[in-house]
């Protein structure tokens, strides 16, 4: 290229990959991503201010999630939710993120990231942050979510509050139900301080007297073993006020701790939880069958170093030093909370039948060419089929691959499992078409986090019933979502296919909002044949049509997408980037975006978890805005746009614009051909977002996020709402 050109040529990725079968992984040197020498900034794109940590992004979602549960305006129900949500987001923000960090440094691992924050300083924040997070959760637990489900004749009585006929049942209770799986330890040189599993409810108990063997213990552990329910109802006929009133299984416990130590007497029970590293590593290198060496790990999974101490505020501090000192932990990673220490298992509540306090229940639409034929081949055969989901059903979906099961002149039928569950539509489809003869090829990827044991299941499952199973590829987890199905018509065989941004799993769909393309074009169909190939076969990287696919060209190809539109920007033509994605943090995009927004490209962006891009900042990225829509549904799916000059493409993708998405994973991002449908999408998946004045939060260059915030003559548009009306009535 002519640095000194004024039209510089910008060369297509994947019209390079087409003449070449050198693909190029990782961003290496030889990547055709296109530059312009003239306007080149003074600026340096690399300085660390201009990027957020990834970490403390991250964390910022999850209070957003905390400010959900703020919310008065949304049902009371509801407001539970989120704050129980927050409260598993938080475990696995323990669970992975921060003892990631605390690893690193550990091992002497730890390097600064783009944004330039040494790791040990990260985790200081984080620590921080997360304590007046956590303290933020039960204040607003105990003062406003309790008191209001109070009102609503939802009750959880603690101890004091019991009456002597609910003292009764509840003695009966524990008698009957609890004392019999509880295994009390008594702490002394025989029995040394348990093991104890990830997140599990434990308590401590202090003691006085002796036992029967006269020993004078001091101390012991309760566990309380997960088949426990965390709360327990009590009968209709022991509540006089009537309503819904529960006890807490910690309550119970409390109450009856000395009776776990005949003859002797409790004078303290607390109630603790410990959070464990509970990421994998597997050296693929040295596993020669992935299945059992996951099994293997899954179980150690559950003793993972320490990285959080959970206690009862009222725990003595001598108790609190004790179990600090058992678990190596510092002060720092003590938390004191009032109220259950594990949250996330009041999930259950939320299945009570209190329609007025839950969002108004919806019915999805199902799309008009599927409905219009019975026969879907036929349906997809006359058009591509766009479906919005949760708004519009996941029903097509499954019918396409149960009717495939079912249709004799179905030959072959290829699918990518990531998250879909081990008894589902899609698993018993699968099975079917396997015993009805077809050629059932699935490729499982078994390390989808905290899915592997499912996975593990489905992989036995399709192999007992003659179906093809592969893992992948090693060293790279398959996250694109494709079904493959091959029909005899007539005397030729055609393709068919599904491509999504989610996972198959039914109940997800009714939860994350996503987008399904379902087509018989050749082109797609022919780049999804090959794309199986590669994942079940050996030989040079694909060349592909339409898709395009990590880790080969999606990376480079994005670079070419942005920088053709800061090429349109500095010829003086309409340029614009619209992108919504779960989480932006490569540095090589963001750099890419600063360029564009530095020669005038108009950007905005959804993202809804992790952005280390900072907006808003003068001569950089004043030109972009970034926005975060929290709300009913997770926004999952991943819709990115380039005007082009009024000649726009518009992709959906199973790949966030991270490097592990790019570099360490195989990902497909598939093009909208349909130019109806690219407007429906361009419609329903970005611009409603950029309209959003209810549940927007937009991202200041400082790395927080303001919600917006409506003029008072100002209508309030939610998009979720929004989509809700019009897709679903």
């Amino acid at each position: 290229m002519n640095a000194k050109s004024s039209t510089p040529k910008i060369l297509d990725p994947t019209a390079a990959q087409n003449e070449s079968a050198d693909i190029i992984v990782q961003g290496s040197e030889k990547n055709p991503a296109p530059t312009d020498a003239v306007n080149e900034s003074t600026i340096d794109l690399s300085n660390p201010d201009l990027y957020i940590n990834r970490h403390l992004s991250l964390l910022e979602f999850n209070l957003r999630v905390l400010a959900q549960a703020e919310d008065t305006e949304l049902p009371l129900l509801e407001r539970l939710k989120f704050l129980l949500i927050f409260s598993s987001n938080m475990d696995e923000f323990f669970e992975i993120r921060l003892a990631g960090l605390q690893q690193d440094i550990a091992f002497n691992q730890a390097r600064p990231e783009a944004d330039g924050m040494h790791p040990s300083e990260v985790l200081k924040i984080i620590g921080e942050r997360c304590h007046a997070a956590i303290d933020r959760q039960y204040n607003l637990l105990n003062n406003d979510v309790f008191p209001a489900l109070a009102e609503e004749n939802i009750h959880f009585l603690s101890r004091s509050a019991w009456n002597p006929e609910q003292v009764q049942w509840i003695k009966t209770y524990f008698r009957q139900q609890v004392a019999p799986v509880l295994t009390p330890i008594g702490l002394d040189l025989a029995h040394p301080f348990p093991k104890l599993v990830n997140k599990s409810l434990n308590f401590l108990v202090s003691l006085e007297g002796k036992d029967a063997f006269g020993r004078q213990l001091g101390l012991a552990v309760v566990p309380a073993p997960r088949s426990l329910p965390r709360f327990v109802a009590l009968p209709d006929e022991l509540c006089p006020e009537g309503g819904e009133n529960y006890v807490f299984l910690s309550s119970i416990i409390h109450y009856h701790a000395s009776s776990l130590f005949p003859g002797m007497k409790s004078s303290g029970c607390y109630q603790f939880r410990i959070t464990r590293n509970s990421d994998l590593f597997l050296d693929e290198d040295k596993v020669e069958d992935l299945s059992a060496a996951l099994k293997g790990e899954l179980f150690s999974r559950g003793y993972g170093e320490e990285v959080r101490l959970e206690v009862a505020d009222n725990m003595p501090d001598h108790m609190k030093e004790f179990l600090l000192g058992k678990f190596g932990l510092s002060q720092t990673q003590l938390y004191r909370v009032k109220g259950p220490v594990n949250l996330s298992r009041m999930m259950s509540l939320l299945d009570i039948d209190r329609p007025n306090l839950k969002f108004t229940p919806f019915k999805p639409r199902l799309p008009t060419p599927v409905k219009r034929k019975d026969n879907v081949f036929e349906a997809i055969a006359a058009q591509d089929v766009l479906i919005n989901h949760p708004y519009e059903s996941f029903a097509p979906v499954v019918n396409f691959l149960r009717q495939a099961a079912q249709d004799p002149d179905v030959v072959a039928i290829k699918q990518t499992l990531y998250r879909s569950g081990a008894k589902s539509e899609i698993m018993d489809s699968l099975i079917d078409a396997a015993r009805n003869g077809k050629e059932v090829t699935v490729v499982v990827e078994l390390r989808a986090r905290f899915d592997e044991a499912s996975n593990i299941e489905i992989a036995n499952r399709l192999q007992e019933a003659g179906a093809i199973v592969v893992y992948g590829i090693v060293g790279y987890k398959t996250h694109s979502k494709m079904i493959l199905v091959v029909r005899r018509e007539g005397h030729k065989l055609k393709r068919y296919v599904h491509l999504g941004t989610g996972n198959y799993h039914a109940g997800n769909a009714r939860l994350y909002s996503d987008y399904s393309l379902l087509t018989a074009q050749d082109g797609i169909t022919e780049d999804v044949h090959k794309i199986f190939q590669e994942l079940t076969g050996m030989g040079r990287a694909a060349k592909l049509r339409e898709i395009h696919h990590a880790p080969f060209t999606l990376h480079p190809k994005f670079i070419y997408l942005i920088e053709r539109e800061r090429t349109h920007a500095l010829a003086g033509k309409p340029a614009k980037i619209y992108l919504k994605a779960n989480s932006l943090t490569d540095e090589q995009i963001i750099k890419a975006l600063y360029e564009a927004s530095q020669a005038g490209v108009e950007i905005k962006l959804v993202i809804r978890g992790m952005c280390c891009l900072r907006p808003g900042i003068p001569g950089v990225s004043e030109n972009i805005e970034v926005r975060s829509v929290v709300g009913r549904f997770l926004e999952h799916s991943r819709v990115y746009y380039f005007h082009n000059n009024e000649n726009s493409e518009l992709f959906c993708a199973s790949a966030d614009l991270m490097e592990r998405n790019l570099f360490r994973r195989v990902e497909t991002c598939f093009p909208i051909l349909d130019e109806k449908l690219k407007k429906r999408a361009l419609k329903e998946g970005l611009e409603v977002f950029l309209e959003d004045n209810t549940q927007s939060w937009i991202l200041q260059s400082d790395g927080s996020y303001e919600k917006t915030v409506r003029n008072e003559d100002e209508e309030p548009y939610h998009a979720q709402d929004i989509l809700l009306e019009a897709l679903t009535k």
